[in-house]
Parts: C-alpha cells; sequence; structure tokens
C-alpha cells in the first residue's frame, strides 16, 4: 500500500512538472529603476500562478546578447518568451526567430517598430506613450502659463518611447495654448540620473536659461535636479518634469524638487505581459496591443501614488 501511495504521488509530481509552463524573459537591462519595479512586479505574480516558472535573464543593454537569450529560450523549450527590448529596431529580427520557432512572444513596455505587423502568437503590452509626454508637457504648459523657455531631455534615440515622448512634448508646444513656450535645447541623456546631471551641467555652463526641463523620464530629471541644486538654482525657479513616478521621483516631488511626473504602471505591465504570454500558449485571443493606462502626478495627488511603484 505504501509504494502504491508513493507511486501515485511520484506520478502526481511528474504529471505536474510536465505541465508546468517556463516562460523565458529578456529585460534589456537590470540597472535600471523602472525596469527593476516592471521585473519584480512580473515575478512576484508569477508566484501566485501555479505551475508557472519564470526564466529571467539580463541582456546587459546588448542587442546580440538579447537575439541570444531568445534563441537560447527556443532551444530550452519555453513555453513563451516575454522581452523588453534593448533596440527596438532590433524586433523584426526577433520576432522572425520566434515566429519561426512557433514559440509566442511578447513585447514589453517598449515598443516594438513592428508592432502593427506582428506575426500570429505576439503581442505587445504597455502603457500608451502618446498619453505619458502629453499630460507630462500640458502640465508644464499649465505651470508655466503657457509661456516660457524649456529644455527636454530624451532618452535613447533608438527606443520608440524615448521618441514618441519627445513627439508629444512638441505636439502640445505646438498648440494654441502653449504655443507661447519655446524649446531652446534639446539632447538625449540615454534615460540615465548620471547622463541627465552632466547634460544639465553642461547646459548651465553655456548660459542656457530655461523655465522649464521636459525629461523623457524621472531618471534624467532627477540628474538634472542635483546638477541644479548643485549649481545653486532654486527649485522655485524652474519646472522640472518626468515620467515613470518612479519611488526616487515621488520623494523628489514631496521634497518639492519635482513639479511633474506621470504614473506608468510597471508592475502591471510586467503583470500583463505574463498574463498575455499565457494566453496565447493556450491559444486564447489577445488582442496585439494591451495598453495600461498613465497617469498624471503632481503634488496634490502624489500620496496616492507613494505605494504603487
Amino acid at each position: 500500500m505504501r509504494k502504491l501511495i508513493l507511486s501515485a504521488a511520484a506520478a502526481m509530481l511528474m504529471s505536474t512538472a510536465a505541465h508546468a509552463e517556463t516562460i523565458g524573459v529578456s529585460m534589456a537591462q537590470f540597472d535600471d529603476n523602472f525596469l527593476t519595479v516592471l521585473r519584480n512586479g512580473m515575478q512576484d505574480y508569477a508566484k501566485t500562478l501555479n505551475g508557472v516558472e519564470l526564466q529571467v535573464e539580463d541582456a546587459q543593454n546588448d542587442v546580440a546578447k538579447q537575439q541570444s537569450q531568445i534563441q537560447n529560450f527556443i532551444a530550452s523549450g519555453v513555453t513563451a518568451i516575454i522581452v523588453n527590448p534593448v533596440d527596438t529596431d532590433a524586433t523584426v529580427a526577433m520576432s522572425k526567430i520566434a515566429a519561426d520557432a512557433g514559440i509566442p512572444l511578447v513585447y514589453v513596455n517598449r515598443e516594438p517598430v513592428n508592432v502593427d505587423t506582428l506575426p500570429e502568437k505576439q503581442a505587445f503590452v504597455a502603457s500608451n506613450e502618446v498619453d505619458s509626454g502629453t499630460l507630462e508637457a500640458k502640465e508644464v504648459c499649465r505651470l508655466l502659463g503657457g509661456k516660457g523657455k524649456a529644455v527636454v531631455m530624451m532618452g535613447e534615440l533608438s527606443n520608440q518611447a524615448a521618441r514618441m515622448r519627445t513627439k508629444d512634448v512638441h505636439d502640445v508646444v505646438a498648440t494654441e495654448e502653449c504655443k507661447g513656450i519655446q524649446i531652446v535645447e534639446e539632447q538625449t541623456a540615454n534615460w540615465s540620473r548620471t547622463q541627465g546631471a552632466d547634460l544639465m551641467t553642461n547646459w548651465l555652463s553655456s548660459g542656457i536659461e530655461f523655465d522649464a526641463v521636459i525629461s523623457n523620464n524621472d531618471e534624467m530629471a532627477i540628474g538634472a535636479i542635483q546638477a541644479l541644486k548643485a549649481a545653486g538654482r532654486s527649485m522655485d525657479s524652474v519646472v522640472v518634469a518626468g515620467v515613470d513616478a518612479t519611488q526616487d521621483a515621488l520623494a523628489a516631488m514631496q521634497a518639492g524638487d519635482l513639479d511633474v511626473t506621470v504614473f506608468q504602471d510597471a508592475a502591471g505591465q510586467g503583470k500583463g505581459a505574463l498574463d498575455a504570454a499565457l494566453k496565447i500558449a493556450k491559444g486564447e485571443p489577445v488582442e496585439k496591443k494591451v495598453y495600461i493606462p498613465f497617469q498624471l502626478v503632481t503634488p496634490e495627488n502624489v500620496k496616492d501614488f507613494v505605494a504603487k511603484n
């Protein structure tokens, strides 16, 4: 009888293992505050699901490494793949690799250039970037009373999010109520706090005059704040805006240094990407584009977002 029970238990374990679903996840990089929240959110959610395991890899901002990770996932027989692309221009090749292997692929956070022509069994989960830069720039416009000078810090130009958020800013500035705002400088700081600080230091050294800093993300905005304070500039004399509503950004806002950010639900994107991957793997219908809403964050409502990212 004891042998029978042990055999049944072993069979049950083997059956469970056979039905375990392994999802390969390739993140552009681990060393990024927002992407860390996204990754942690995905992993925490996976722990609540029975029979789902994540194999998470760091592409270290290397396109070749990321493509190799995708190929390794396929070779190991994963159920599906989730990719946060290093370079969105490289997504056509990644889509082909997964499609040729018949493995479901979900892009998360950074929009692939082929988003409108994704193969079968592929999808994109993020927040609609048209909303992010638009919400940010409109609030800056309101705070400036529709006139003044602004500098724009852009993310990595290989990323669709950086290009779209920058376009959003220009679109808002072109509107009737905001056309009094002049963009006097616009350069990339590659999403980096350190590069944001360096870029701001260069602008200040060049004697550039501005009333607002509109950054594609919070990290660059925080770098700008650090440089401004180091130069002795009063934070009351400049409007600083970012995107993501990271914990550091919310702390900066509560300290009176950051005026605007936009909540991007990192953990929600991670959960949405995992849900989409599992549904596609089961043959269930999934929209090609799944959007998690952005929300404007200001000093008036910042407390509502402290526990979210």
